[in-house]
């Protein structure tokens, strides 16, 4: 842990030259995404206000601070306006996460993302120019809904009206080639990934033939991909 009662100005500058992201907020949805990016291979520099957060983190992070994000010469110590991706990530603090985008932006940053908590909060960041503003709560309750209606095993919504379902298959496809069976031109969806059971996932493609075994991945407009989920 690198602490701001001495310099890690060459530390954190090594960091942000390499394939890393800085995450200000170790919250459970800043912890969660920093230790995602470090498992895949990303350096991460961590910030958070809270002394004992900052402890926990020890060692699972590749540097973590204590610091105030809202301090522009705290930022400038840790070297974080020479980061091409950072993410505010601060939970219930509305006011210190548009202090901290504000100045992210201002150090012009390429990259920034930024958490909001409602969409009053979300409006402002987007006003401010955070180019990525994301609601962490309102999509997880959106997804657990569609999970709650039963049509889907999971549901990922990558647009507006546009989801990918990860459903079983129906007797619309079972057993035929999936070139045959014009779900596409029925139903507006498209079948594009098969999980044999106990196999890994794999490309569907016009020869796919589906057991009722199997587990797909159904992409298409939201209520067209849950109503093919819904058949049997």
């Amino acid at each position: 842990m690198v602490r701001l009662s001495f310099s890690p100005r060459d530390s954190t500058r090594r960091i942000a030259e390499a394939d890393s992201v800085a995450v200000i907020g170790l919250g459970r949805f800043g912890s969660a995404l920093a230790l995602e990016l470090m498992d895949y291979g990303t350096e991460v520099l961590g910030i958070d206000s809270s002394e004992e957060i900052v402890q926990a983190h020890n060692g699972l992070l590749t540097q973590v601070v204590r610091a105030d994000s809202t301090k522009e010469e705290a930022l400038r110590q840790l070297a974080v306006h020479e980061f091409d991706r950072v993410v505010v990530a601060i939970g219930s603090d509305i006011k210190a996460s548009i202090l901290t985008a504000s100045l992210l932006l201002r150090f012009e940053v390429p990259v920034v993302w930024a958490k909001a908590l409602d969409d009053q909060h979300g409006l402002i960041l987007e006003q401010l120019g955070v180019g990525h503003v994301v609601y962490p709560e309102t999509s997880m309750g959106k997804r657990v809904a569609h999970l709650v209606r039963g049509a889907a095993m999971d549901f990922i919504e990558i647009d507006r009206d546009y989801a990918i379902v990860k459903t079983s298959p129906n007797s619309v496809v079972i057993g035929r080639r999936l070139g045959d069976t014009g779900v596409r031109a029925s139903y507006g969806i498209t079948v594009t990934s098969v999980r044999r059971e106990n196999g890994a996932w794999a490309n569907a493609d016009a020869d796919t033939i589906l057991q009722e075994t199997d587990t797909i991945l159904v992409a298409g407009p939201i209520r067209k991909a849950e109503e093919f989920a819904q058949l049997r």
